[in-house]
């Protein structure tokens, strides 16, 4: 909106306004944006969840020190999704089909997730959806990403080609090579692609849900990750660093920073209200949407497999989970004291603070490992 109006409209009359034509500021004004917009709302947020009596109910076979967060507001993923949409919206060129993309995915799990929170609000437990409510839902939305993106391949503005990290030349197709003729006759010629964005998405959202348990732990890796996010999305719709480090340049991914840069300031905004003790926990409706939009833009981006670090706590922490069911349905033993393995490190002995402060660290180093392996090609 502020692009069309401060550039496409006014930068002839006013010649400073030629800045907002380029994405690195416009970036910076937008994370700048749903920073303080998210700071800003906070209190009100907290004070209205408050007389709501939105709160937040505790697992009982949790962590006993829990139980004392028991009524903490819920549900602020809100504000850090109206943090988010709004600067996204107001600094983005919204003629690019990829910022719609970003922001209606973002949408469609942060509306699965308030389903899920708001159940649990009306049950005053913590059971909401059930698992497979869920992740049909989440596959309806996967579903529908993979035929616009295979829309999008038909007209040539999105390949289901795969970036492999390490690799310059290999770039395998996700489609079925048997319809190569004419993919589209034969929609399960997508069959592949489509249950890698299932994997993808659906694994980051649900990822992302897994490590949201400790105050702070998952706003803060999504900083981590969403600042690396918003790397990558610039240097593929760079034309130079593109070529340079050869990614699999897409012009169109450029706006895509913006969109990354605002859920990385809502998110660092968000921290603020939400670091230990947390006064808000950001729900369902929070971690959902941010762990699928963090897929999503991997898909856009062709990044995907490089997600695998710039997301390393968060696959961490889905693992446990795996491993720890798995174990306990096949040998009738747990693998960790409690699963996810934050809680296991609570079980440990270890304070919540020291937890959170190292799985950040964590977080950071692989992310710059990420960064790294861009030159490492």
């Amino acid at each position: 909106m502020l692009y069309w109006l401060l550039y496409e409209k006014l930068h002839a009359l006013v010649s400073p306004f030629r800045v907002f034509e380029y994405v690195t500021s416009r970036t910076m004004f937008a994370s700048l944006t749903s920073l303080f917009l998210c700071v800003g709302l906070g209190p009100w947020m907290i004070r209205k969840l408050r007389q709501l009596q939105i709160g937040q109910n505790i697992r009982e076979d949790g962590p006993q020190s829990h139980h004392k967060k028991a009524g903490t507001p819920t549900m602020g993923g809100v504000l850090i999704m109206v943090s988010t949409v709004g600067p996204t919206l107001l600094w983005a060129n919204l003629a690019n089909v990829y910022i719609w993309i970003a922001v209606c995915s973002y949408m469609a799990f942060g509306a699965i997730g308030f389903v899920d929170d708001y159940s649990k609000v009306l049950r005053k437990r913590n059971l909401g959806l059930t698992a497979k409510q869920k992740f049909a839902m989440q596959m309806a939305v996967a579903a529908i990403l993979t035929g616009v993106l295979a829309l999008m391949q038909y007209y040539k503005l999105y390949t289901t080609e795969l970036n492999v990290p390490f690799i310059k030349q290999y770039r395998p197709d996700l489609l079925l090579h048997a319809f190569m003729g004419n993919p589209y006759t034969y929609p399960l010629a997508f069959l592949p692609f489509y249950l890698f964005v299932v994997l993808v998405v659906v694994g980051s959202s649900n990822a992302v849900n897994i490590t949201d348990g400790l105050d702070g732990l998952a706003a803060g890796l999504m900083v981590i990750a969403g600042s690396a996010l918003t790397v990558l999305a610039f240097l593929a719709g760079h034309r130079e660093l593109s070529q340079y480090l050869q990614l699999a340049r897409n012009p169109h991914t450029a706006e895509l920073t913006i969109f990354c840069g605002s859920l990385t300031g809502a998110s660092l905004g968000f921290l603020w209200w939400n670091s230990h003790p947390a006064d808000i926990f950001m729900g369902d409706v929070g971690s959902l949407s941010m762990g699928g939009a963090m897929g999503v833009v991997a898909i856009l981006i062709k990044q995907e497999l490089l997600l695998l670090f710039i997301a390393g706590v968060f696959v961490i922490e889905l693992v446990s989970v795996i491993l720890q069911v798995g174990s306990y349905k096949l040998r009738q033993k747990r693998i960790f004291k409690m699963a996810p393995i934050h809680h296991h490190f609570e079980a440990l002995g270890w304070g919540e603070s020291k937890i959170i402060a190292r799985f950040w660290i964590a977080g950071l180093v692989l992310a710059l490992f990420a960064l790294t392996t861009l030159k490492l090609r």
